[in-house]
């Protein structure tokens, strides 16, 4: 689904909802990174810290709906309460040799 002919004002805001994921990964020296995705939208962005990395997808994700907006483009729309986030654990015989990133 997609909103279309979003207006946007200084006085009247339209509040969207997305679903961003956040992976904590490493650089190359070892220190922590936070990567942020909003597939949504296909934006992503990293941080330092996971407060940083927020505040710069939302930013970003502002942004290019404010762009699609103003080139009269389809926004897509996330239907969060649709959605399902989960984990599996999955078990491998131990005779198995892996290696893992």
């Amino acid at each position: 689904m997609f909103l279309s002919q979003v207006k946007f004002s200084h006085m009247e805001k339209r509040v969207l909802n997305y679903r961003i994921i956040i992976e904590k990964e490493k650089y190359e020296d070892g220190r922590p990174v936070y990567v942020a995705y909003c597939p949504t939208l296909g934006i992503s962005d990293y941080g330092d810290t996971i407060e940083e990395t927020l505040k710069s997808i939302k930013e970003g994700m502002e942004l290019a709906i404010e762009s699609m907006a103003k080139q009269n483009e389809d926004i897509p729309l996330d239907h969060i309460e649709e959605q399902m986030i989960t984990s599996a654990k999955i078990s491998l015989p131990s005779s198995l040799k892996v290696s893992f990133a």
